[in-house]
C-alpha cells in the first residue's frame, strides 16, 4: 500500500487538535482496557489498518490479553469481557455504523445501565475520535506500523 498523502504534514494545525482531543478522551476517567477495546473495534469495522496496528499494539504494551484481542470482532459470543465491556462496544458498533434511524434504543439502554451520562458522554468521544482518525488514514491510506518508532511502539514485539 502506497500512502496517498501525509495528512500531518499539509495541515498540522488540525491534525494536533485531532492529537488534543484523543488526548483528551483517554483523560476523561473510562478505564484504559475499555478505551482500547473501543479504538481496536471501531478500526476493524472501518477496515483502518494503521488504526488498527496502533491500537492492538498499545492494547498489549498496557497488559491487555492477547485470547481477549483475538476474541474481540465475536464479542457477542466470547465469555472474556465483562458487561460493562460489552455495553461499550454495542455502542461502539452503533456510533461507528450509524444506521438510517441512528443508535438503537435498546443500545442505549444498555449501555445507559452500565455508564453515567458523563461516562457515556466521553465513551461517544472516544468513539467519534477513532472514527476521525480511521477515516484519514483510510482516506490516505496511511500503511501500518510507519509511525511505530516515533511512538515507541516497536517495543510491542508485535513484528
Amino acid at each position: 500500500m502506497t500512502q496517498r498523502l501525509n495528512a500531518m504534514q499539509q495541515v498540522p494545525d488540525m491534525f494536533n487538535k485531532l492529537v488534543e482531543l484523543g488526548a483528551l478522551t483517554r483523560g476523561a476517567g473510562l478505564e484504559p482496557a475499555i478505551h482500547h477495546l473501543v479504538e481496536i473495534r471501531a478500526s476493524q469495522i472501518n477496515g483502518c489498518a494503521f488504526c488498527l496496528d496502533m491500537h492492538v499494539k498499545q492494547a498489549h504494551m498496557h497488559g491487555e490479553r492477547p485470547l481477549r484481542l483475538h476474541h474481540l470482532p465475536v464479542w457477542r459470543e466470547s465469555p472474556l469481557f465483562s458487561s460493562r465491556e460489552r455495553a461499550a462496544l454495542a455502542w461502539t458498533e452503533a456510533v461507528t455504523s450509524l444506521g438510517a434511524h441512528g443508535v438503537p434504543d435498546d443500545v442505549f439502554a444498555e449501555v445507559r445501565e452500565q455508564f453515567s451520562e458523563k461516562e457515556l458522554s466521553a465513551l461517544t468521544f472516544a468513539v467519534m475520535t477513532i472514527n476521525a482518525w480511521n477515516r484519514l488514514n483510510v482516506a490516505f491510506r496511511t500503511p501500518p506500523g510507519v509511525l511505530d518508532k516515533a511512538y515507541g511502539l516497536d517495543k510491542a514485539g508485535l513484528d
